[in-house]
């Protein structure tokens, strides 16, 4: 190489030691410290600082936590600047910061001039990617968490559906074939009643199985299961809900289709304890790649700023995670006195999936 080769690769490794975000220190044979870029003088509290440049050796302990070995997380054991012949390429250690404190990072270490025995000691900041990787294994474990509850609510479900109302329709049966036996009039009235109870119990256990988990979600989709749920709502708190699907039957995932059915049904919920109103309107479409959820009501609305408008809150915080869960957004837009809007968009394949 030439000398002005020589000169300009020069520049450019002195601009790349001192602009570098990698914290970069040199130190001799017996671990004193020759050099720091500002990268590492920015890491190092001051008197830790201040005995490295006086050249006291091993004075890099004192920021030092440990290594990660194949044994502990934190450990001095086999120190990675014990053996100053041994380079190590990649290796995971704490070092307790400025004004940060204990933070994670990639070290290197290796010896560039094997006569004098100077070693180059580098640093790389790991917080980001430990931000990532813990809130990729949150929404993971969050998935597996709720995958587990609708599995097990479609469990209880399916039992209360085929077994515990079966026996009772059974012994209705029987009853109803009492009342046409000969028997005394007192006996009969307590027939009757103990019918009506049974009738009212049966019906209750239909509710609770497709609140647990509704077979038509499963079996038919999006709009049979909605369908079903706005007529029971009508039906028993006086709710009318205009749906407006525009889905012509498509099908999506099981996850996605849960997601959607969970959302709504919070968001009627919520409507049904707080808006104080006698209608609402929900609707479903698919446009340009996103399936849309619009739960619209003209009821009181409440404070955004405020995360706990009546009750915990919980509603809107699971709503939301729901929705990330699937790479989906949760719109919510409401105002005191004029009601509230909740939207939600969740990419999905063109047309859906195959019944």
């Amino acid at each position: 190489m030439s000398r002005a080769g020589n000169v300009h690769l020069s520049d450019l490794l002195m601009k790349l030691y001192g602009n570098s975000d990698e914290a970069i220190f040199f130190f001799d044979r017996q671990g004193k410290t020759l050099a720091m870029n500002t990268a590492a003088e920015e890491i190092i509290e001051k008197d830790v600082f201040e005995q490295m440049m006086a050249g006291s050796a091993g004075a890099i302990c004192k920021a030092c936590k440990g290594f990660t070995s194949s044994d502990e997380s934190l450990t001095c054991v086999s120190c990675y600047m014990a053996n100053p012949d041994e380079d190590i390429s990649s290796f995971q250690v704490y070092f307790d910061t400025k004004g940060r404190g204990i933070i994670p990072y990639s070290g290197s270490i290796q010896t560039i001039d094997e006569e004098t025995g100077i070693r180059v000691f580098m640093l790389r900041d790991l917080t980001q990617q430990y931000k990532t990787q813990e809130e990729l294994n949150q929404k993971q474990l969050m998935k597996r968490v709720i995958k587990a509850q609708e599995d097990e609510r479609k469990r209880l479900s399916r039992e209360l559906h085929d077994s515990v109302a079966q026996e009772m329709l059974s012994s209705l049966v029987d009853l109803r074939v009492l009342k046409y036996m000969t028997i005394e009039e007192e006996v009969l009235k307590k027939v009757q009643q103990t019918e009506g109870s049974l009738m009212r119990l049966l019906d209750d256990i239909r509710h609770l199985s497709v609140e647990l988990r509704p077979a038509t979600l499963d079996d038919l989709g999006l709009e049979a299961a909605f369908r079903t749920h706005f007529k029971w709502v009508e039906k028993n708190y006086g709710l009318v809900i205009h749906f407006h699907p525009e889905l012509e039957s498509k099908r999506y995932e099981g996850e996605i289709e849960t997601v959607v059915y969970r959302i709504c049904q919070e968001a009627v919920f919520n409507a049904l304890k707080y808006a104080e109103v006698d209608e609402m309107v929900v609707r479903l479409y698919e446009a340009d790649g996103l399936l849309n959820l619009w739960v619209v009501d003209e009821g009181r609305g409440f404070e955004l700023k405020n995360t706990d408008p009546k009750g915990t809150g919980l509603g809107i915080y699971g709503m939301k995670e729901r929705a990330e869960l699937v790479d989906g957004r949760l719109h919510i837009r409401s105002e005191m006195g004029k009601g509230t809007v909740i939207r939600l968009e969740i990419p999905v394949a063109e047309g859906g999936v195959e019944d």
